[in-house]
C-alpha cells in the first residue's frame, strides 16, 4: 500500500474522540495497542494536576528519535480534582422567563454542569438576558444542538475554562425525621457538606415543621 501517514487508520480510528497532536517528530509514536490501552482506562485528558507523588515510571523504545524514547507514567495524590469545562453564552430579547426557564431545564437533562441567567442591556435599549450554560467537553456539540432548538438566538460563544473543585461524595444522615441526603466536599484543607433540600423539605413538610429544624438534625 506504500506509505501511510500516521497514526495508521487503525490507530487513528481508536483515537476517535481522544485529543491528539504533533510534536514534529517522523515515526509512529502512538501504536493501535497504546491507543486502546488509553483509550480504555484514561477517564480524561489534560494537563498534569497539582499533586504529591508516589511513583515514578518509565518504559523505553528500541527506536531511535531525536529525544529520548521513553514513556513516562507518575502516579499521585490530589487534594482537588481539576478538569476543563466549556461556557457556551448567548443574549437573547425576545423570550420570556418560562421559556428561559423551560430551556435550562432542557439543557440540565442534556448533560449541562450549570445554567444561569444575567440580565443585559442589548441595542436599540432594549432589555435583554445574557445565558451561560456550563457543560463538559464530551457534551458540548449536544448541548449547542439544544440551545438552536430552545432558543431563539442566532450564534453561540464558546470560552474553554480550567477549574479546580473539592472531591465530592454523597451519604446519608438518619434523624428522627427520616434519613437525609448529604452532599460533602473535601480538600485543600477544608471540608463543607449540605443538606439535600429536597430531603428537607419533604421532612419538613411531613412533620408541620420548619426547614431550619430539620436541618438541626444534621451533625456538623
Amino acid at each position: 500500500h506504500g506509505v501511510l501517514p500516521v497514526p495508521a487508520p487503525a490507530t487513528a480510528n481508536i483515537l476517535v474522540d481522544v485529543p491528539v497532536y504533533s510534536d514534529g517528530i517522523q515515526g509512529e509514536l502512538c501504536t493501535p495497542t497504546g491507543a486502546a490501552l488509553i483509550k480504555a482506562f484514561a477517564d480524561g485528558f489534560g494537563e498534569l494536576p497539582p499533586m504529591k507523588l508516589l511513583a515514578v515510571s518509565y518504559g523505553m523504545g528500541k527506536k531511535d528519535f531525536e529525544r529520548p524514547n521513553c514513556v513516562r507514567a507518575m502516579l499521585g495524590e490530589t487534594d482537588e480534582a481539576s478538569d476543563a469545562v466549556t461556557e457556551l453564552r448567548f443574549n437573547v430579547d425576545d423570550m420570556t422567563g418560562e421559556q428561559l426557564a423551560f430551556a435550562s431545564e432542557m439543557f440540565f437533562e442534556g448533560g449541562a454542569l450549570d445554567v444561569y441567567t444575567i440580565p443585559i442591556g442589548m441595542k436599540k435599549g432594549r432589555p435583554g438576558t445574557l445565558m451561560s450554560v456550563m457543560c463538559r467537553e464530551n457534551d458540548r456539540d449536544k448541548l449547542i444542538k439544544l440551545i438552536f432548538r430552545h432558543i431563539s438566538t442566532i450564534g453561540v460563544r464558546e470560552t474553554q475554562s480550567k477549574r479546580h473543585v473539592l472531591n465530592r461524595r454523597e451519604t446519608v444522615v438518619p434523624t428522627r425525621f427520616g434519613d437525609i441526603r448529604v452532599k460533602v466536599s473535601e480538600g485543600c484543607g477544608v471540608r463543607k457538606q449540605k443538606a439535600e433540600f429536597e430531603d428537607l423539605a419533604r421532612a419538613a413538610k411531613e412533620r408541620g415543621i420548619s426547614l431550619g429544624e430539620v436541618a438541626s438534625e444534621i451533625p456538623d
